[in-house]
């Protein structure tokens, strides 16, 4: 008795795992890596020696004073009444938004508290200033 021979299908790679392999890829990396915005003025932070350590999953708000005392967020120049909305709808956004301020070190300290002040009274709950870390030397 002659058995008939079914024809050999050539071997093929599916494209299902690698769909999924490449989403998985993907979605690691969009998780690991981080993106720093940079506000593109020149600022000199003050140097500390004690570092704290953010989350990076919480909304924050970046607003920058440079050596001349004007105020900046998102890299557009900002006087009181305008960064004072544009914080409240910032809070609007997230109630438990954080402003980071970076200030230049040569700033006059009276700037900075209004600016702090704004924040407070356009609803942020909590304010972290910016310095350059520094690590210390050992004797």
């Amino acid at each position: 008795m002659r058995f008939r021979r079914k024809p050999e299908e050539e071997p093929r790679l599916g494209i299902a795992p690698l769909v999924d392999i490449v989403f998985l890829l993907l979605i690691f990396f969009m998780l690991t890596s981080h993106f720093d915005m940079a506000s593109g003025v020149r600022i000199r932070l003050p140097k500390s020696v004690q570092r704290v350590y953010e989350r990076r999953d919480q909304a924050r708000v970046i607003v920058v004073v440079d050596s001349r005392g004007r105020t900046y967020m998102d890299g557009h120049l900002m006087g009181g009444r305008s960064l004072k909305s544009a914080l409240v709808k910032a809070v609007e956004e997230d109630p438990m938004v954080h402003l980071i301020l970076q200030a230049d070190k040569n700033v006059r300290h009276g700037r900075v508290v209004r600016v702090m002040d704004l924040a407070k009274t356009a609803g942020i709950r909590s304010i972290v200033i910016a310095a350059k870390w520094k690590t210390e030397k050992p004797e």
